[in-house]
Formats: structure tokens, C-alpha cells, sequence
């Protein structure tokens, strides 16, 4: 895994002085003027900085060199998807910033006590997709990454190489040795770590999961852009549903949203994997493509598609934590975790 800097350093005076001064900016040219300081939450991923003004709070978000691509998303698909996201009062893809108006209630705070919502908001993250497709290869152009099907076998193999980011011993000569990458005692990786017989259950899969990848291909279903951690706190619920947080989205098979969003309403409201509700709102988001697909071959292809995507959320992962920021070691296991997944019940 290549380590990179968070340069010149959230915490230096001049970087913060230089990205309040850009948030100043651009809320004036918006007849917009802050009133008090800002309210930071930091992650090694990003930086976000709650802007109080006179019109209600702002937001600004600084993205690590590893999720700056999220700044592209933000500009694009307002254009591409209007409505269904907020429009930014500004964007600096070259630094990764964007500043974002408030955009409301989550799902999360509403808390609502039942979990069939959730068909409303899936058909109309599908129509997000949809829409989103055709300018797929654009998006890849622009630097979102690249995770359709054709692209994701050659991205475990690097992953698999990858022992840093898998906090597995470093093979002989690697560059890349850390002190906390030690291997895991093969008793079940307690500690985050992959153990080494799912280390090499994972390098035995590979030419399955090449297969899979190959017959997710052949559906015929367009890529699009895949939120990857689309949950009830990444969605707001005001005047309609708009989708925020994009850092860990990618261009990829669209049904591998699946993954995140129905396990997070299985642990939300206690449903097994299985469920008829899961179920029902598998379905009510695969609706989108029964114009032009036979409902049972969605359903199959949504079942592959979530497995697949346990590779990009280990992806994902691997990128936002690709900085020096200390912070970064509470979660480095979510790498080699997400990538143990492959082999876990999914939730349809």
C-alpha cells in the first residue's frame, strides 16, 4: 500500500487559515456571511467543518489524497442526477474541498420504526443509478475508480499482494514492512488481522471470483455509480430522498449496493439474513431494471453482486486509510475484515 501525506496537515495554521478564508469566499459570492467558528470533525479519510452562517449551518469537507475523488461526484451529479443530491455552493476537485449546504433530517434521525422506507428510498437511489450510467466512463475519466466487473480480479490480486493493508507479515524483501504488520496466529484473526488459511482460502478463490465477475458481466446490466456505504446516515429525508457522502463510492456494478444497505436494515431492526422484508426491498430496488430484465435473473444477479462487493468495500477501505494520520490504525482492520466477508452469509 502506498502511504501518503495529508499535505500541508489539517492541523497546520496556515492550511486552516487558507481553506476558511475559501469557505468565506464562496459563501459571500453567495450572500452568505459566517457568524462563529467552526465545528471540526476529523477522520484520517476527511475533515469536515460545520460552518455557522447567517442562512443556518454550512458544511465543508477536506478529502484525504485517497477519497479527493469524492469532490468529482459532488460536481457531477447534481448535473447528472438533480435532485437526488445536494447542489454544492462550491467544489475544488484539485484539493479534494467542497462546501455543501445543510441538507436536513437523516433517516438516522428520524429514526422511523419501520423499516419498509426503505422501498421508497431504494427505488429512488435505482433512478440515481439509471440516470447515472450512460456517463459511466466519464466518471472513470474524472478519477472515480474504476470497480465494474471487468476491473475487480486484478484488483484482489493487488490487494492480495498487498500485506500491509492485510496487517500480514510482509513476504521476503517487501518495501513495505511495518512494525504492525504482524501475521495473524491462524486462530480465528480476533485482532482484525486475516488469518493464513482465509489468507489462502481468498488466493485459492480467485479464479471463482473471476467467474463471478465474468457472469455478472454477461447480465447486461450498465455500471453506474455505487455509493458503497449507502445506510440510514448517509441519506437525507427532506422534500424527498438525497444521497450524500460519496467517499467511498466507485463506478461499479450497481446491485453491489445491496451489500451495505440491507445489512445495515437487518442490524438496524433485527432481521436475519433472509428476511422477507430484506427480500422485499431487494426487490422494490430491483424494479428499476424489470423493463428490460427477467426478475429472477435480477434477483440472481443481485445475490452475486453483494458477495463481489465485500472486494470493494476491502478497496474502499484500503484508500481512505492510505495517509499518515495516526488516526488510521483504529481502522486498518476494516480492510482485511471486509475482505474475510467474502466467504460470509449475505443478507439476500
Amino acid at each position: 500500500m502506498t502511504i501518503v501525506s495529508v499535505a500541508p496537515g489539517w492541523a497546520d495554521p496556515q492550511w486552516r487559515a487558507t481553506a476558511l478564508d475559501w469557505v468565506t469566499g464562496q459563501l459571500d459570492r453567495h450572500g452568505r456571511r459566517v457568524t462563529g467558528p467552526v465545528e471540526a470533525r476529523q477522520r484520517p479519510w476527511s475533515l469536515v467543518w460545520q460552518v455557522p452562517t447567517d442562512a443556518g449551518p454550512y458544511w465543508f469537507k477536506a478529502n484525504n489524497p485517497g477519497t479527493a475523488y469524492e469532490a468529482v461526484l459532488l460536481a457531477e451529479l447534481p448535473r447528472l442526477a438533480p435532485g437526488l443530491v445536494l447542489d454544492p455552493v462550491a467544489v475544488d476537485p484539485a484539493r479534494g474541498w467542497s462546501l455543501l449546504p445543510h441538507g436536513g433530517p437523516s433517516l438516522r434521525d428520524l429514526a422511523e420504526p419501520d423499516p419498509t422506507r426503505w422501498a421508497d428510498v431504494l427505488a429512488a437511489y435505482a433512478n440515481l443509478q439509471r440516470t447515472v450510467s450512460p456517463l459511466a466512463d466519464d466518471l472513470v475519466a474524472l478519477g472515480v475508480p474504476d470497480h465494474r466487473p471487468a476491473a475487480l480480479p486484478a484488483l484482489l490480486a493487488g490487494l492480495l499482494d498487498d500485506r500491509a493493508a492485510l496487517l500480514l507479515d510482509p513476504g521476503p524483501g517487501d518495501p513495505d514492512a511495518r512494525p504492525e504488520a504482524t501475521a495473524g496466529d491462524g486462530d480465528g484473526s480476533d485482532d482484525g488481522r486475516l488469518d493464513a488459511a482465509t489468507y489462502e482460502r481468498l488466493r485459492a478463490y480467485q479464479p471463482r471470483f473471476t467467474e463471478d465477475c465474468g457472469r455478472l458481466a454477461d447480465t447486461g446490466i450498465p455500471a453506474s455509480v455505487q455509493h458503497d456505504d449507502l445506510h440510514d446516515g448517509n441519506v437525507f429525508a427532506a422534500d424527498g430522498y438525497r444521497f450524500f457522502d460519496w467517499g467511498d463510492a466507485s463506478v461499479a456494478y450497481p446491485f453491489g449496493t445491496l451489500l451495505v444497505t440491507l445489512r445495515s436494515v437487518a442490524h438496524t431492526y433485527s432481521l436475519p439474513e433472509g428476511d422477507p422484508v430484506l427480500l422485499r426491498l431487494r426487490d422494490a430496488y430491483l424494479e428499476a431494471w424489470t423493463d428490460r430484465h427477467d426478475r429472477a435473473a435480477l434477483r440472481e444477479a443481485a445475490g452475486l453482486a453483494v458477495r463481489v462487493t465485500t472486494v470493494s468495500r476491502a478497496l474502499s477501505w484500503r484508500r481512505a486509510l492510505a495517509t499518515t494520520d495516526p488516526g488510521r490504525a483504529e481502522y486498518a482492520d476494516a480492510v482485511p475484515g471486509w475482505l474475510g466477508e467474502l466467504f460470509a452469509p449475505m443478507p439476500v
